[in-house]
């Protein structure tokens, strides 16, 4: 991957106390490489609390498959729309980096909860046990339970502080006006997935086995001492970071609301007179690609009658409105690619779990750890992706980034629904294997079909991610107002809090639809009894419809640095 290390300068940088400094640019990539290793250690404790849950909640909290499943993807919708919050405090008030300090505080309190609680986990109140038909069951108490959840929140909202402004203050290190940082920031995006794929696959290979073969409390412990590491390594670097100097500038959030304000009071203003205002202008507002969401130019005029008490809004301020509001066609169009994604942590795991896990020396493989193949399907997908494809694009397209980042989004969408047609056929084919050996009924029995045949799902989502979730960051970050960088990250991330969310109601509302008066649940308990297969082909047709609709807002969507659309 590209990292220039030029030795200009660039100027208007400031220190942590504001002070101009001058720096090379490649002090740039020295302290957004710094921010990456935060990112990685702080993944690193993420997934681990993650990847894993779903065992937790159905081995430990004795749940049923479908509740786990629901439980995870609330929990996981929460974690990836408290970005929101996050990011509104850090662009509004607190600042990025010391919301980053913050909430990486309330981390550590959270997995140092986490870890009390595992330890609490062996002696549950006798009152609690059960007599099942081979072993004796004890359940948490309610004490416990409440522990946990409030331990796991809290792990989320400092997630939600931390995941947002770290991004965005690593890329906050480049200068986008200048041509070669600018072309390290694309850069930069590449290499921040590839540290989180990194943390993803250390974690899932390291952490289940710890949580499923040897304790959970040490498992949650680790997780703790990662993310105080993480926390010493951000303090340390922090007389090298570039903070963005705001000065007196205007709350993004009041520029942009005014301009709506100002739109819907001028609702009814002569049409005529706001079109001989865009004609006087018309050079300008075709340079801010005006052509789109006209009825917000009403805000650059104030009528007679409020001339006293009101103020017209600028070109810039409009631009900047329109600017965010194009971003909904995206974001409502990506959320079946969301629901895709949020599979991989929950039913994929349980299928797994039926499997025959055996390698060399009769060791069996945890079922969670094959989503560290996502992980190394990411990693290589970028390297060849970076190294090779990008630059062989550019001679092309002419374009710095080889292909626009739109066209990198949808055929991450394609490559997710071919996964889940790989998925689908895949658990036919265990059901089909369960039948032949008369295992139907006994959910506990390994079923002779390796877990190797889930391999390829798991590496067509990595390739997936690696197209459409990092097109989704870069376009996030690069497609809003600078002041609002924070929130584009969280906007992106919040379209998987929202897929999780929709997981989670279509579980729910299928189980409901599927089961009762002599029916077979497709989420029933007993795996080799349920029918997965059905839900992934309704993900695929979900899937087909969502990339439809986004090519269609892609093609008429207006960049605002370019003309550029999809095709």
């Amino acid at each position: 991957m590209e990292v220039p290390l030029l030795d200009e300068t660039v100027e208007g940088v400031v220190d942590y106390h504001g002070h101009p400094v001058c720096r090379s640019i490649s002090g740039g990539w020295r302290s957004a490489s710094l921010i990456i290793a935060v990112e990685i250690a702080e993944r690193f404790a993420y997934f681990g609390v993650s990847s894993n849950l779903i065992n937790f909640l159905t081995d430990q909290l004795h749940q049923s498959t479908a509740t786990a499943a629901k439980n995870v993807n609330t929990w996981s919708g929460t974690a990836t729309l408290l970005p929101l919050l996050g990011a509104f405090l850090a662009d509004c008030f607190l600042g990025r980096y010391r919301t980053i300090v913050f909430s990486s505080a309330l981390y550590i309190l959270g997995l140092g909860f986490l870890t009390v609680y595992a330890t609490l986990l062996p002696s549950p109140d006798i009152s609690a046990c059960q007599q099942t038909e081979n072993s004796l069951t004890c359940s948490p108490n309610l004490v416990q339970v409440i522990l946990f959840f409030f331990s796991l929140y809290l792990v989320a909202f400092a997630q939600g502080g931390h995941k947002p402004c770290v991004q965005a203050f690593g890329a906050d290190q480049f200068d986008g006006q200048h041509p070669e940082e600018s072309k390290a920031k694309s850069s930069f995006f590449n290499w921040w997935y590839f540290g989180i794929s990194l943390a993803g696959l250390l974690t899932v290979n390291i952490m289940s086995y710890v949580q499923d073969y040897l304790s959970w409390s040490l498992g949650f412990g680790i997780l703790c001492i990662a993310m105080v590491f993480a926390l010493a390594i951000f303090l340390l670097g922090t007389r090298t970071y570039r903070f963005s100097n705001r000065g007196d500038e205007e709350n993004p959030f009041v520029r942009i609301g005014r301009v709506f304000i100002t739109a819907i009071r001028n609702w009814h203003v002569n049409s005529s007179e706001i079109a001989d205002y865009v004609e006087e202008t018309h050079g300008l507002l075709s340079h801010h690609n005006s052509t789109q969401l006209r009825f917000l130019n009403r805000a650059l005029i104030v009528p007679n009658s409020l001339k006293e008490d009101g103020r017209a809004c600028s070109i810039n301020e409009v631009e900047e409105a329109k600017a965010v509001l194009r971003l909904v066609p995206i974001w409502v169009t990506c959320l079946g690619y969301a629901i895709v994604f949020s599979q991989s942590s929950t039913f994929f795991i349980k299928q797994g779990v039926t499997m025959d896990r055996s390698i060399a020396g009769g060791f069996k493989i945890p079922a969670a750890s094959l989503q560290s193949l996502i992980g190394l399907g990411i990693m290589i997908s970028l390297l060849i992706y970076d190294c090779i494809l990008i630059p062989t694009a550019r001679k092309f397209t002419g374009n710095p980034s080889g292909i626009t980042m739109l066209q990198r989004i949808g055929f991450g969408m394609l490559l997710s629904i071919i996964s889940m047609v790989v998925a689908a056929l895949v658990e036919g084919k265990r059901l089909k294997t369960a039948q032949e050996y008369g295992l139907v009924d006994m959910p506990k029995a390994t079923i002779p079909l390796s877990i190797w045949w889930l391999v390829p799902q798991y590496i067509l989502f990595g390739v997936a991610d690696t197209f459409t979730m990092v097109g989704l960051q870069e376009f996030f970050y690069d497609q809003v107002p600078s002041g609002l960088r924070s929130i584009g990250l969280s906007l992106y991330l919040s379209i998987f809090g929202i897929g999780y969310f929709l997981s989670s109601f279509l579980i729910s509302a299928i189980e409901k639809l599927t089961s009762g008066y002599g029916k077979q649940s497709w989420f029933d308990n007993n795996l080799n009894k349920a029918h997965l297969e059905y839900f992934y082909w309704l993900l695929v047709v979900l899937s087909v419809v969502g990339l439809a609709a986004f090519l269609f807002s892609a093609r008429t969507y207006i960049y605002n640095k370019g003309n550029t659309t999809l095709v």
